[in-house]
Parts: structure tokens; sequence; C-alpha cells
């Protein structure tokens, strides 16, 4: 597994996470929302570099993403 591939599962797995505790989603409904979201795509596109940004910054992102 590459440097990226292991920050963004790291970044992805975080984002699940918070949303499960802080919004009370269940597993499925927070996996739904990070990976159907404009967030994980650049997320996924090195070009962005968004995987080089803390979780906090990535989940901020997700959150105001309109």
């Amino acid at each position: 597994m590459s440097k990226e591939t292991y920050m963004i599962e790291s970044l992805t797995r975080d984002l699940i996470v918070r949303l499960m505790e802080e919004k009370r989603l269940s597993m499925r409904e927070a996996m739904d929302l990070v990976y159907t979201s404009k967030t994980y795509r650049s997320l996924c596109n090195p070009e962005t570099g968004l995987y080089f940004q803390s979780s906090a910054y990535v989940y901020d992102e997700l959150e105001h993403e309109g």
C-alpha cells in the first residue's frame, strides 16, 4: 500500500468515526455520506493534496460542502 493510499484511508476512517460520534449516524449512514461527497472525491485526487491535511480540516470541508 502506498503512503498516499494509507493517508487517504486513515482520513476516511477518521471522518466516518467522527460523523458517527458527533452526528449520531450509523456506520452505514456515515460511510454513505463520506463516500458520496465532493470532499471524498477531492481527498482521493492526489493533485489536490487534501490527504496531507488534518482530519479536523477535512471534516470541516465535509461539513461545509454545498
